[in-house]
């Protein structure tokens, strides 16, 4: 069945191509349009959790907290194999602390409770908000596109990210559906709720704060300034709720994250240029110089006006040496939002290229 499934999901992914073009071209009805994103991000909800166990790693990580009353940045799953999450979580977690950001972890809590003890139940949370956060991600990416219905179409109707959100329930749309609001709510004035967006972001999962000097080089030369305060202001309650619920520990996060960098995935371009014979830490390096060079280009871009996050994060996926298929929504909906052509083309190549990725065929 994984072969079919492939095969269905490559002509999925072609039809998807294939419309998405002619939308930027004929420019049809943006409720038509939206309406078939949301049957799109909406479907695989039908379906159980697909291609990952990850939705089960969120569920467990939750549980060592709100059940077990330990703290999941020292403790792993493995700390409690009897619990009813354990045996759903994916070998390589099973003896990983938590990686994520304590607004995450504090959040995981109260959805552990809601599951209980069904893994059905924690599949479909997780998998339900990951859709929402989807829906909301691509509406924000219209709201702030000078092509409404070409960014619907270019990020809600990508099949890679429906398999992987509404089916696969990963947290990633969380944080990139909060700098987007971010973005949206900074046009409006709003700088403040902005500055607080991108904190929020940035403590789900660190990715944000790649991008966020982007955003404050690009303030500075547009002067339109920042929101400095709600930045700190958010970051200072959920830090310290953290703190009060896990101590420090949660500072522990960025530990495990480095060891999880470390890894390579096959698809990580880092890994093919070992296939070729480059010794690992030297691609690792030439990677890294690559894209450090290519973050000052977009400083100096930024600083010119244009912050161009959508491709500072699709550089960035290149760049990695741990590269999974949903992380392409760190790159295509900014993209589509920033109506920059050559990073949704990125965006739409590398979800191409990840899209067999997790189908053991």
């Amino acid at each position: 069945m994984a072969l079919v499934f492939l095969l269905l999901l490559s002509v999925a992914f072609l039809a998807y191509a294939a419309g998405a073009w002619l939308v930027r071209r004929a420019s049809p009805a943006l409720m038509a349009v939206a309406a078939i994103a949301c049957a799109m991000q909406l479907a695989p909800l039908a379906a159980p959790l697909l291609l990952s166990t990850d939705a089960w790693t969120y569920w467990d990580y939750g549980r060592i907290a709100a059940v077990h009353d330990a703290n999941p940045y020292q403790h792993p799953p493995s700390h409690f194999p009897g619990d009813p999450a354990y045996p759903y979580v994916g070998v390589a977690w099973r003896g990983t602390t938590s990686v994520y950001g304590p607004a995450f972890t504090l959040a995981s809590e109260p959805l552990a409770r809601v599951a209980g003890t069904s893994a059905d139940a924690a599949a479909w949370i997780y998998k339900s908000l990951a859709a929402v956060a989807m829906l909301a991600i691509a509406f924000l990416a219209a709201r702030l596109s000078r092509r409404p219905a070409f960014a619907w179409a270019v990020v809600g109707w990508n099949p890679v990210l429906a398999i992987h959100f509404a089916g696969g329930g990963h947290n990633d749309a969380w944080p990139f559906a909060l700098v987007l609001a971010a973005l949206a709510v900074a046009l409006s004035g709003r700088r403040e709720l902005a500055g607080a967006g991108w904190a929020l972001a940035a403590l789900v999962k660190w990715v944000p704060l790649v991008l966020l000097p982007l955003r404050l080089v690009e303030s500075r030369a547009r002067r339109v300034g920042f929101g400095y305060l709600g930045l700190a202001g958010a970051a200072a309650v959920v830090l310290a709720l953290g703190t009060w619920r896990y101590g420090l520990a949660w500072a522990d996060a960025l530990r495990p994250l480095t060891e999880h960098a470390e890894r390579e995935t096959a698809f990580a371009l880092p890994h093919r240029l070992t296939q070729l014979g480059v010794p690992h830490d030297v691609s690792i390096a030439l990677f890294a110089a690559a894209f450090g060079l290519a973050y000052l280009w977009l400083l100096r871009a930024a600083w010119r006006g244009r912050a161009r996050l959508g491709l500072a994060a699709g550089l960035l996926l290149l760049a990695i040496p741990y590269l999974a298929a949903w992380y392409v929504v760190w790159t295509l909906p900014l993209a589509a939002a920033e109506d920059d052509d050559p990073a949704l083309l990125l965006g739409v190549v590398l979800s191409a290229y990840l899209l067999s990725q997790s189908i053991k065929v």
